[in-house]
């Protein structure tokens, strides 16, 4: 059973400076009682957060240039500094990967506790530091399947658990990206997403209409899960900056909820496989 609903700009006072924010909401996991333990060790976050980035052959080297610089500045950001002491724990744990095909991850942060400007500063130099690369295909399925085990591997306990993803175009490689969702919702895991829409859809790239609606149907989900949604390069940064201050705060709307039992996807979610398909024939 699933749960959907809108989110507006009610998230985090002031965050929402660019981009469009949409979610969904599953049942809440019953948590494990490992939080009390966690707090005597030192050990317990407000949030285990891995950011997942798209580097497929699609994306441009600006656009990935203008993506890391966009994490990184807001990991430093003013506003992200007060988000993250605002927190019961005050402090959270980050890892940041990229990802193409299925079998392409590589891990450029490993997990990395960021509990004030010092911690922060040094996550974002590694972010920066790193050259970009590209590959090929796009397996958002693969990424939050590399993402799912990470989290056993964090030395560290958050109160939610977020794989935070982004990229411009359909899952087109790997198993079908609702399988992988699933797989993670089950594990009480939250998927945000950060589709990139910043190019018209044409036949070289991939690209589709209403990527928004795709990740909002086929990609996301978990309580609270929303979507940014990147429509202008010249608030990239911004959404992007919104989106941690949004997984930060770890805000809900205060919406009702509407429980839409058996609604059919806006957009068909095997779409990328589709088109890679119908367009190369394997």
């Amino acid at each position: 059973m699933r749960w959907w609903f809108s989110i507006g700009a009610v998230f985090v006072a002031g965050a929402i400076v660019g981009g469009q924010a949409a979610g969904i909401a599953a049942p809440q996991p019953e948590r494990q009682p490992i939080e009390q333990a966690a707090d005597r060790e030192g050990q317990a976050v407000d949030v285990e957060l891995i950011i997942a980035v798209d580097v497929s052959y699609s994306m441009d080297m600006d656009e990935l240039a203008v993506q890391r610089e966009g994490y990184a500045q807001a990991i430093v950001s003013k506003d992200f500094l007060q988000a993250l002491k605002a927190g019961p724990n005050g402090r959270i744990a980050v890892t940041y990967f990229e990802w193409a095909a299925s079998n392409d991850q590589k891990i450029i942060i490993p997990w990395r506790l960021i509990d004030g400007p010092e911690t922060a500063d040094a996550v974002a130099a590694e972010i920066t530091k790193t050259p970009i690369r590209r590959a090929s295909r796009t397996s958002i399925s693969g990424a939050i399947n590399f993402a799912m085990p990470l989290f056993d591997e964090s030395p560290w306990r958050g109160l939610r658990r977020v794989i935070d993803i982004s990229g411009d175009g359909p899952n087109n490689n790997g198993v079908p990206v609702t399988m992988a969702r699933d797989a993670a919702l089950e594990k009480g895991i939250i998927i945000n997403g950060l589709p990139i829409m910043v190019k018209e859809p044409s036949f070289s790239t991939m690209d589709i209409e209403n990527l928004d609606y795709y990740y909002e149907d086929c990609v996301i989900g978990g309580p609270g899960s929303f979507v940014v949604s990147i429509k202008e390069r010249d608030r990239f940064k911004e959404a992007i900056r919104t989106k941690l201050l949004m997984e930060v705060a770890g805000r809900t709307p205060e919406r009702p909820i509407v429980r839409v039992a058996a609604k059919e996807p806006r957009v068909n979610c095997l779409i990328g496989e589709k088109i890679w398909q119908d367009r190369w024939g394997r």
